[in-house]
C-alpha cells in the first residue's frame, strides 16, 4: 500500500470514529467517504505538501476494500474463478482455481492478518485467542472460514477461507451438468423439506 493511500485510509477511518458509523454495512456511504477524502488529499498533494495520487479511482477502490472489505484479499473473494484462499505466512498466500493451487504475489504484515480475521468474525460473533486457538466460522457470503493460530501452529497465522460457489444454485443445475439423475435430485430435495440428516462425501466444494 503506497503512502499516499494509507494516509487517506487513516483520514478516512478518523472521520468514520469521529463520526460514529458503521461503514461496513454501507457500500455507498463508504465510497462517499473515500470519495470524498481522496479529493480534499488531492487538492493538498497539487501544493506539493504531499506525494501526489497516480490513480485516484484504483486508491479509492483499494480504501474501500480495506475498510469495508478484506483488503488485500478481496479481488480474491470478487473473482468468481477462485475456489479457495488460504494464508500459511505473511508471504505465503494461496488461491485456488478448478482445484489447481497458485501461490500469489501478495505480502501482508502480521498486523494485517489479525485485522482481517478480526473482520470476517465480526458476523459471527466468534473469536480467537490463546484460550480458543481455532475456529470454523461461515462469512456472509457463505464461504466457510478455518483459522488457526500458535502454539497450535508454529509460528504464524494459518487461515483457509472456501468459498462458496455461485455457478450451481439449485438442483436442477447438478441435473442439467448431468451429476444428478431427476430421481435423485427429488430424492433429495424431499429429503431436505422433511429435515433428514444427509451426510455429502467428496472433495472440496462437494456440499
Amino acid at each position: 500500500m503506497s503512502r499516499a493511500v494509507t494516509i487517506i485510509t487513516e483520514q478516512v477511518r478518523e472521520r468514520v470514529r469521529r463520526d460514529g458509523i458503521d461503514l461496513g454495512s454501507d457500500r455507498a456511504l463508504a465510497d462517499r467517504y473515500v470519495r470524498d477524502e481522496v479529493q480534499r488529499y488531492s487538492e493538498r498533494a497539487l501544493g506539493g505538501s504531499l506525494p501526489m495520487l497516480p490513480d485516484e479511482h484504483r486508491a479509492a477502490r483499494e480504501i474501500v476494500a480495506s475498510i469495508t472489505g478484506f483488503g488485500a484479499l478481496q479481488p480474491f473473494f470478487d473473482d468468481s474463478e477462485i475456489e479457495e484462499i488460504w494464508i500459511n505466512a505473511p508471504d505465503r498466500v494461496f488461491i485456488a482455481r478448478n482445484g489447481v493451487p497458485e501461490l500469489t504475489s501478495v505480502a501482508l504484515a502480521e498486523t494485517e492478518i489479525r485485522d482481517l480475521v478480526e473482520r470476517m468474525l465480526q458476523s459471527s460473533g466468534r473469536r480467537v485467542d490463546l484460550s480458543s486457538p481455532f475456529v470454523d466460522a461461515s462469512l456472509s457470503d457463505g464461504s466457510r472460514l478455518h483459522v488457526v493460530i500458535p502454539d497450535v501452529t508454529q509460528r504464524y497465522w494459518a487461515v483457509n477461507i472456501r468459498k462458496f460457489t455461485k455457478r450451481i444454485r439449485d438442483l436442477q443445475r447438478l441435473v442439467a451438468l448431468g451429476s444428478l439423475t431427476r430421481q435423485s435430485a427429488e430424492f433429495l430435495r424431499m429429503c431436505v423439506l422433511s429435515g433428514q440428516n444427509i451426510l455429502v462425501s467428496g472433495a472440496t466444494q462437494s456440499g
